[in-house]
């Protein structure tokens, strides 16, 4: 699972604390204010299974799969249920949205069907899914429709054939694509409210098909196109970790956003502070013996928040060698997928 820049609008062309007051680069406030809450997260990342159908060179799952790491889990429906309860109680003008989105996934899991109309029914937020969008047969995508799943982002990453099969092997693009085609034409006619995204990671194998892929898309009647900047998913991608450290040794580290905007459940069970961890390296406690309010306003996510304030990572080893904190983009520093997510709930997104 990756993390856009910034998204694209289907008119422009782009790619896409402690406390409050700490002022960092350009007068940015790093800390709580805005749509980041100290007393509830704005996000809740659902990484509701690890099994994965592709095998994409961007991504760590098919070296995850060979790991200890990895172990075909589902989170338990249980678990989702116990999050919608917690979101309606206390995520109210809090949180800005649940995101179904997994380092494998989501609509492979027996379940999540259910999962999701369930939150989309009872938490009272906004629900996201991204998924890869090659299993989204008419009887369930009409169903998430039905529902009132809120967006569903598509993840594609090619423009041609030969270069999806490339880059997202096992899949077909012939397949993704008329997926996302009759995504669009059920939306129209049944006059549903779900918005359509889809999104691309810019990669040296897709570089030359970015502007192809945005055009088409948008002309296809999409919502947004999100193109994402390759990164190293949390140093997970060595060869890409090095590049992005020598990027970043030529300005000082500021605190990733993270820690401040969201938690993840994961397919353990676990709380976790990084969507974007392989290792389990951003574990914080099992969800089964405590709650996401409890988590995010006790010491382990206070002594966090305050080691990305004063870059002292030396008790926060996993946050310490990742050089994706760049990628994040905090409020004011230019436009995110939150941005995005904000403009469709108050309507202004086209």
């Amino acid at each position: 699972m990756t993390e856009p820049t910034a998204p694209t609008a289907p008119t422009a062309s782009g790619v896409d604390g402690a406390g409050a007051g700490h002022a960092g680069q350009a007068g940015i406030a790093y800390g709580f204010g805005g749509r980041l809450a100290a007393d509830f997260p704005s996000q809740i990342l659902m990484d509701i299974t690890e099994v994965c159908n592709l095998a994409c060179t961007h991504c760590p799952h098919p070296d995850f799969k060979r790991s200890h790491h990895y172990g075909a889990r589902y989170l338990h429906p249980d678990l989702n249920a116990k999050m919608v309860e917690e979101v309606r109680r206390h995520g109210q003008g809090r949180t800005q949205y649940i995101r179904y989105a997994s380092n494998g996934e989501p609509l492979v899991h027996p379940q999540a069907y259910d999962m999701i109309e369930h939150a989309v029914r009872e938490s009272g937020v906004m629900v996201t899914l991204t998924t890869n969008g090659t299993i989204m047969n008419e009887k369930r995508t009409t169903r998430l429709l039905a529902a009132g799943v809120h967006l569903i982002d598509i993840s594609i990453d090619a423009f041609r054939p030969e270069t999806y099969a490339r880059i997202r092997v096992n899949g077909d693009l012939e397949v993704t694509r008329g997926n996302v085609l009759r995504l669009l034409r059920w939306v129209e006619e049944s006059g549903a409210a779900t918005r359509v995204v889809v999104s691309y990671v810019e990669q040296p194998g897709n570089a030359a098909e970015t502007a192809d892929f945005e055009a088409y898309w948008k002309d296809q009647g999409v919502d947004y196109v999100v193109v994402r900047r390759l990164h190293s998913c949390s140093g997970a991608k060595p060869e890409l970790a090095q590049v992005r450290r020598d990027e970043n040794a030529r300005g000082a580290r500021r605190p990733c956003l993270y820690p401040w905007e969201r938690v993840v459940i994961n397919a353990r069970g676990d709380l976790a502070f990084c969507p974007s961890d392989w290792v389990h390296g951003s574990t914080i406690a099992d969800y089964r013996t405590t709650t996401v309010e409890e988590t995010w306003r006790g010491s382990f996510y206070r002594a966090l928040r305050e080691a990305h304030l004063s870059n002292d990572y030396r008790s926060h080893g996993f946050c310490g060698q990742c050089p994706d904190w760049a990628s994040t983009r905090w409020p004011g520093e230019g436009r995110s997928y939150a941005d995005m997510v904000e403009d469709f709930a108050s309507g202004n997104g086209q």
